[in-house]
């Protein structure tokens, strides 16, 4: 039967195959030695605090999305969460410094988000009751997350302009963490501020206060959970990257105080900029509009706070609340999995995406909860994509994308191939760099064959490996629904990823044989799972 519908794919689709082209390519994987590594919980999406009337280039996509008003007893919400089993959620964003927490004596009335002309972001403060910081708590607990909730910064200070002054009151932040360890509640980290760092995103803070202050917020921490076996991190800036504002608030803050150092990426520029699928397609831009980035923000916590890990606490491609018909298609996934993947090489150990839930670029349909196609990216990515990063080589054009892990809770490795052309299919053979080294030459461990003779495996098959004594590999494509790439529908292996009766799909992967080559269309994804790889750094 399989065989059978293996033929009837290939005869249907022979006129767009002979029209490609075909294109070899090599991949040296280097299994010997990791060259970065990532945290478990790599994946990450934010929970904003957007009011529901909030509007942007004339969409208004956060209704019923924020933390204080998303449905949390929706079943297929908590679903998609749990099929992660540790999904790190942060709670922030752009209102955050102005969220009020109802508990003790909050200094101002606790009023939920109303329109201000010249409010913060057109808004006056909001209000976080304790009524709901316990149902999103009883949530979080649920579901398995791993939660980052990131505090009011500008308590306290006034503006002149854009400009925020005078020190932070902490009293207001301190009453929450209070109320969160008197009810149990487990927060991994908590992150000072929003997007207040350099120029700032509608307000912005002096590093040398920022320092002084998340110098205090530290303190607080200690003496708050001096009794706890779990201490949680401090995490700061949460903003954009600026060198010298960087540089100063990690020597002014001194060792050990910032514990994680995050900043905010949108390289594809404006949602309303009509080139983005151009832009997301150009393996030019991919790299050149983020990589100096990557590697100055490496190399600002190599030389000021080598204690600190570096996240990257927000992004969503375009700013703005993401682009229509784009941020939420398939086409969005070849730039969702490229930054995770030059990211976990810049020793990135958490890469959180905007959103969970709200603006166009939400990983899940803002009314019904359904995954958007870079929810299944993620959710491969996570069970797929081990912590140690591998070196790839390759003679590919740019338009292939390679990456390359050790594979999660197994041995061997995993590729992660994204291929950006319209044209060219490519046929790919893997090299061991341990055989490299050991033979001086590259040992071929997947040898070309005929695609027509070639039959994939249901993963079902998998009790045939060791009564036939073959070895297989698992390979998971991800094709947009009828070759749409602005299609909302994820195909994985011909098969489109659909909620149905409430339940999210299975992810099986097909089986091939090691000593095949490896495929990957025109305008596809593809994770590849090779269980025999020879990988010394991932025994």
């Amino acid at each position: 039967m399989g065989f059978s519908l293996t033929l009837f794919l290939i005869l249907v689709s022979l006129p767009v195959i002979l029209s490609q082209e075909l294109n070899f390519a090599k991949i040296v994987v280097d299994g010997t030695t990791e060259i970065a590594e990532t945290d478990d919980t790599y994946i990450c999406a934010t929970i904003d605090w957007w009011p529901s009337d909030f509007c942007r280039y004339g969409f208004c996509t956060w209704q019923n999305a924020s933390a204080i008003t998303m449905d949390l007893s929706n079943p297929l919400l908590a679903k998609t969460i749990q099929a992660f089993k540790r999904l790190r959620i942060r709670v922030g964003g752009s209102p955050e410094d102005q969220v009020i927490y109802d508990v003790g004596n909050p200094g101002k009335p606790c009023y939920p988000f109303q329109r201000k002309g010249n409010g913060l972001f057109g808004y006056t403060t909001g209000c976080l009751s304790m009524s709901r910081w316990d149902e999103l708590n009883q949530f979080f607990s649920k579901t398995g997350a791993v939660v980052t909730f990131g505090l009011n910064a500008l308590n306290g200070r006034h503006n002149q302009g854009i400009l925020w002054l005078g020190d932070w009151d902490p009293s207001n932040a301190e009453a929450l963490i209070k109320y969160t360890i008197s009810k149990g509640y487990h927060i991994d980290s908590w992150e000072f501020g929003n997007e207040l760092s350099g120029s700032g995103i509608g307000a912005r803070v002096e590093a040398a206060q920022y320092a002084k202050d998340l110098i205090i917020l530290k303190k607080i921490m200690n003496e708050l959970y001096w009794k706890s076996s779990f201490k949680p991190k401090l995490v700061a800036p949460g903003g954009f990257y600026d060198k010298n504002w960087f540089n100063r608030l990690l020597q002014d803050s001194g060792s050990g105080v910032v514990n994680i150092v995050t900043y905010h990426i949108y390289n594809l520029g404006p949602a309303n900029d009509r080139n983005l699928v151009n832009k997301i397609l150009d393996p030019s831009h991919l790299s050149n509009s983020i990589l100096g980035t990557f590697t100055d923000v490496e190399q600002t916590v190599q030389e000021h706070g080598p204690w600190a890990s570096i996240w990257v606490g927000e992004s969503g491609g375009a700013f703005g609340g993401g682009a229509p018909n784009v941020s939420d298609r398939f086409v969005n996934s070849f730039w969702y999995l490229d930054q995770l993947g030059m990211a976990a090489k810049h020793n990135t150990k958490v890469y959180c995406r905007q959103s969970l839930v709200g603006g166009n670029y939400a990983l899940l349909n803002r009314t019904t909860f359904e995954p958007n196609p870079d929810y299944y990216s993620a959710l491969l990515w996570h069970r797929l994509m081990g912590t140690g990063v591998l070196e790839v080589d390759t003679d590919a054009s740019p338009e292939l994308r390679i990456y390359a892990h050790c594979s999660k809770g197994r041995g061997g490795v995993t590729l992660l191939l994204l291929n950006l052309s319209k044209q060219s299919e490519f046929i790919i053979t893997v090299y061991n760099r341990v055989n490299v080294n050991m033979q001086g030459k590259k040992s071929i461990l997947l040898k070309r064959s005929s695609k027509f003779g070639h039959k994939q495996k249901n993963s079902r098959d998998k009790k045939k490996k060791a009564s036939d004594g073959l070895s297989y590999r698992e390979e998971y494509h991800l094709t947009p629904k009828d070759g749409d790439i602005q299609s909302q529908t994820s195909v994985l292996n011909g098969n489109p990823l659909n909620v149905t009766n409430g339940e999210l799909p299975i992810l099986h992967p097909v089986l091939n044989d090691d000593n095949s080559p490896i495929y990957i269309l025109p305008l596809s994804i593809a994770f590849i799972v090779i269980p025999n790889f020879e990988a010394p750094a991932c025994a």
